[in-house]
């Protein structure tokens, strides 16, 4: 499964950015997808979920609220909306893939490459 992510930028805080996610190489309904963001120097930081059919998600609570997943089984892309973003928000964000709805950044085995997200005072 290659993963292509894309969206990131610089924004002031309360802005707005939406994150996209597209995967290839293996049957995108299949596939259980998770957004983690990282700070260097941090361990990667668990952001939210979705299930396959995109019928369940979990947030951290840092996020509840402010972000929302979603996913377009038609066009095999995973998409993460960002509200009301906050300079703690600043990170690398990652899309990941696996076959289990967790929480855990080792139990997801296909990632992409990370896109920057800054956001300013």
């Amino acid at each position: 499964v290659q993963l292509q992510a894309s969206g990131g930028g610089q924004v002031q805080a309360g802005g707005s950015l939406r994150l996209s996610c597209e995967a290839s190489g293996r049957t995108f309904s299949s596939l259980v997808f998770a957004w983690f963001r990282q700070v260097p120097g941090n361990d990667r930081q668990f952001v939210v979920v979705i299930n396959r059919s995109g019928s369940s998600t979990t947030y951290a609570d840092s996020v509840k609220g402010r972000f929302t997943i979603s996913r377009d089984n038609a066009k095999n892309t995973v998409y993460l909306q960002m509200n009301s973003l906050k300079p703690e928000d600043t990170a690398i964000y990652y899309c990941a893939a696996g076959s289990q709805y967790v929480f855990t950044a080792n139990d997801y085995g296909y990632w992409g490459q990370g896109t920057q997200v800054t956001v300013s005072q």
